[in-house]
C-alpha cells in the first residue's frame, strides 16, 4: 500500500492497553463495517506507517498486530488509531440499499421544499441516533438563525438522500432550526 494522503484517512478504530503475554491488545472499533478486520488486513497510523492484524478475536475485544506479538513491543501501539483510506473503505464495506457513507454525505447540501438551509459538515452519532451536523446557510444566519443545527438522519426528517448531486431533501428542519 502507497502511503495515502492525509485528508483521505478515516480514523475507524483505536488499540488499547496489552493484555496476555503475546501482544493481544484491547480493540476499540469505531467503525459500522467490523467485517473489515480480519487477520491479513493492513491499516494505517497518523504518521503513514501500515499495520497489519495477525489474528482478531471479536468475542473477547482483542487484536493482535504482526511483529508486535509480545506484550513489550504491544504495549509501543496503546493509543494507537487506525485509519483507513476512503477507496479501501468502498472496496471492503459493502452498503445496504439506501445506506451512505458518512464521508459521502459530508458536504451535501440541505435543502427543505427547495431552500437551502446549509451544508452537512459531519455526522454525529448521540445514542443509537445519527444526526447530521448542518453549517446553516449564511443567508439564514443573517436573518437571525442559528450558525449549525443537527437533523436526526432517520425518517420522517430526511425524504431524500443523492449522493450524486450532493443534495438531501428534508422534512421538519425549518422548525428544528428555528428552534436551535
Amino acid at each position: 500500500m502507497s502511503k495515502p494522503l492525509t485528508k483521505d484517512l478515516l480514523h475507524i478504530a483505536t488499540l488499547g492497553r496489552t493484555v496476555g503475554l503475546h501482544g493481544d491488545m484491547k480493540f476499540h472499533d469505531k467503525s459500522d463495517f467490523p467485517e473489515q478486520f480480519v487477520a491479513g488486513a493492513t491499516f494505517y497510523t497518523k504518521d503513514g506507517k501500515t499495520l497489519t492484524i495477525h489474528s482478531i478475536n471479536e468475542d473477547r475485544g482483542l487484536i493482535r498486530i504482526e511483529g508486535f506479538e509480545s506484550m513489550e513491543s504491544a504495549k509501543k501501539l496503546t493509543n494507537t488509531k487506525l485509519y483507513t483510506t476512503m477507496q479501501a473503505t468502498r472496496e471492503q464495506c459493502e452498503l445496504e440499499e439506501g445506506q451512505h457513507f458518512w464521508f459521502d454525505i459530508v458536504g451535501c447540501e440541505v435543502y427543505e421544499a427547495d431552500r437551502r438551509l446549509g451544508v452537512v459538515k459531519e455526522i454525529e452519532r448521540i445514542g443509537i441516533t445519527d444526526y447530521l451536523s448542518i453549517k446553516t446557510d449564511d443567508a439564514l444566519v443573517d436573518a437571525g438563525e442559528s450558525k449549525n443545527f443537527l437533523v436526526p438522519y432517520h425518517e420522517p426528517f430526511i425524504l431524500k438522500t443523492d449522493i450524486e448531486a450532493k443534495r438531501i431533501d428534508v422534512s421538519g428542519a425549518v422548525d428544528i432550526l428555528s428552534a436551535s
